[in-house]
C-alpha cells in the first residue's frame, strides 16, 4: 500500500481517531497528539495488515492499542498538572440536548478503566459481542458480562453527575 491510498483510509475512517482520542484523553491538544500518535502506528505496522478483516477493525486495534500505552506515558509525565474544573459550555439552542447527552457520557467513560473504554467504544461502533470479544482477547461470554457491567456503571456514574434519563 503506498501513501496515497494509506491516507484515502485514514481520511475514510478519521471518525474512529476522534472516538478514541476523545475517550482517553481530556484536552483537545492532548487527543490532537493522540491522534498523530495513532496515525504514526497505523503507518508504521501498514505492512502487517493481511486484509484478513476489515481496515476499520484493524484501525480500532491499532488505536486503542496505542491510546492504552499513551495514556499510561502520559500518566507518568512529572510536568503533568490535572485540572478538575467543570468548565460550563454557552448553549446552544439546536443541540443543547445531544451535547449535554454527549457532556455527560463522555465524563463517565473517562473514569471506566482501559478495557472497559474499549468495550463501550466498541459497542458503540456496532461491532458485535464476537466481535469484541476477538478484538479484546475476551470469551464472548465475558464480553456480555463485561458490556453489561460497562453499561450499567455509565449509568450509575451519568446520574451521580445529577443527569437524569
Amino acid at each position: 500500500m503506498d501513501e496515497k491510498e494509506f491516507l484515502i483510509l485514514i481520511e475514510q475512517h478519521s471518525g474512529i481517531l476522534y472516538k478514541v482520542s476523545r475517550m482517553y484523553m481530556d484536552t483537545e491538544v492532548d487527543q490532537e497528539d493522540l491522534r498523530q500518535d495513532i496515525v504514526y502506528q497505523l503507518w508504521k505496522s501498514i505492512s502487517k495488515f493481511k486484509g484478513d478483516s476489515q481496515f476499520s477493525s484493524w484501525m480500532y486495534r491499532v488505536a486503542i492499542n496505542t491510546s492504552i500505552t499513551y495514556f499510561k506515558k502520559d500518566k507518568r509525565r512529572p510536568d503533568k498538572v490535572e485540572l478538575n474544573i467543570d468548565i460550563d459550555v454557552q448553549d446552544n439552542e439546536d443541540n443543547e440536548p445531544k451535547e449535554n447527552k454527549l457532556a455527560h457520557f463522555y465524563r463517565a467513560v473517562k473514569t471506566l478503566n482501559k478495557i472497559e473504554k474499549a468495550i463501550i467504544l466498541l459497542f458503540i461502533e456496532g461491532y458485535s459481542h464476537h466481535e469484541i470479544g476477538t478484538q479484546l482477547g475476551l470469551s464472548n461470554g465475558n464480553t456480555r458480562v463485561k458490556l453489561n457491567r460497562t453499561k450499567q456503571k455509565i449509568k450509575e456514574l451519568i446520574k451521580t453527575q445529577g443527569y437524569e434519563f
